[in-house]
């Protein structure tokens, strides 16, 4: 699969963090598998599913224009019910295969990315420092009680029948302290 790198924020090399840390951010299988092991109670709530303004780094993958909307799935994972993750998951507004699927409420999508579906290609994880101005930096602030100046995340490639879907995770600072 191509690697999909449209900015030079997004890197296959993990920016500087503790070995912990690292280990959750990197981890190859599923990220609520691996959040679910911690022992802690895990849950997943729905922030907004629906019509959203794409975002500058999304235009590559999706071959659309700054301009465009996607479908879009935020939500927030949290551990001991301390948010820990803040999460967005795209795909293109009409698509077939990934609306349904992202139209879960609160199941978790990482048990379908990772469970029954064969056929599913997975990208390689790119990872980023985002800082104030990024998009997904907002969202990680409203969850984010230490109100933070950078949060470490990563997003990934999924194709499913031809069709794409980007994933994109960002960790907030409470998840260090559950792991």
């Amino acid at each position: 699969m191509r690697r999909m790198t449209p900015f030079s924020d997004w890197s296959a090399q993990l920016p500087p963090t503790s070995p912990l840390l690292a280990e959750c951010i990197t981890v190859s299988g599923s990220l609520t598998n691996y959040l679910m092991a911690s022992g802690h109670d895990f849950a997943v709530s729905v922030l907004q599913q629906g019509s959203d303004a794409i975002h500058v780094d999304e235009t590559a993958l999706f071959e659309l224009t700054p301009d465009s909307q996607l479908h879009a799935r935020h939500v927030c994972l949290t551990l001991a019910g301390k948010p820990v993750v803040v999460a967005r998951s795209v795909c293109l507004p009409a698509c077939p295969v990934w609306r349904p699927i992202l139209e879960r409420g609160s199941r978790s999508l990482g048990l379908t990315l990772f469970g029954d579906l064969p056929q599913l290609r997975r990208g390689t994880l790119d990872f980023a420092e985002l800082h104030a101005g990024h998009p997904l930096f907002a969202l990680a602030q409203a969850h984010d009680p230490h109100g933070s100046s950078r949060y470490l995340a990563r997003r990934c490639r999924f194709e499913l029948d031809g069709q794409r879907l980007l994933v994109c995770e960002i960790f907030l600072p409470e998840l260090e302290q559950l792991l």
